[in-house]
């Protein structure tokens, strides 16, 4: 369970990576428009520059003067947004490099931790095999009904407990208080009695083959 919250919370963390590089690219692609917008305003103003030179009446020299003015205010505009712009993009690049450390240390953690998993199987193996056998033995002799019912209470939680003990008067699954009443009716085994919150079947420790409480069966 702790290799799989680390992989899905390494993947999520991944693909937040991808996103903020990509809306960094985008507005870097924004800035690199907006620097292009200027100097082909520049460009422009030194053309009509030259054109006053040789203006022939009032009207051509205003519409000239015009041109030039709205090429300032385009360059004013260009140079307003390119600033606002990199502030967005030295603030992407902040959260873009907390994300990286934190998938960093998270991919440590998950190095770590599927390594130990990996010794656990290994010094488990032959344990793992015995039970399996065991199972698929107990379950030929088991009614169709209650397996299923059980397949379906395992299926239910992200632990895999169908079975477990009761826990200083609580449900060792899901931690609700089990009544006296209860507990006796388990203690005699003579039926099948599962919890009344979570649907698990409760044990005691007897049957759990534990003198002490029993977290999972």
């Amino acid at each position: 369970m702790e290799v799989s919250d680390l992989q899905d919370e390494v993947t999520g963390l991944e693909t937040r990576i991808g996103k903020l590089e990509g809306n960094v690219a985008d507005v870097e692609h924004t800035v690199s428009k907006h620097h292009a917008a200027i100097q082909e305003s520049t460009a422009l103003i030194e053309r009509y520059n030259a054109q006053l030179d040789n203006v022939k009446n009032n009207r051509e020299y205003e519409a000239l003067q015009k041109e030039l003015e709205l090429q300032k205010l385009d360059i004013q505009l260009a140079e307003k947004r390119i600033a606002q712009a990199s502030k967005d993009i030295e603030v992407k690049k902040e959260t873009l490099a907390t994300v990286q450390e934190r998938r960093d240390k998270k991919a440590a953690d998950l190095q770590v931790k599927q390594k130990d998993l990996e010794d656990i199987i290994s010094k488990t193996d032959a344990k793992e095999k015995d039970l399996k056998k065991k199972i698929e033995s107990a379950r030929k002799v088991i009614e169709e009904r209650l397996i299923n019912a059980y397949d379906r209470i395992r299926e239910s939680y992200r632990n895999g407990l169908g079975v477990v003990t009761v826990e200083r008067d609580a449900c060792g699954g899901c931690f609700n208080r089990i009544p006296p009443q209860i507990q006796l009716e388990i203690s005699l085994q003579k039926k099948i009695i599962a919890c009344e919150h979570c649907g698990r079947i409760l044990v005691d420790d007897v049957i759990a083959g534990k003198e002490a409480p029993a977290k999972q069966a």
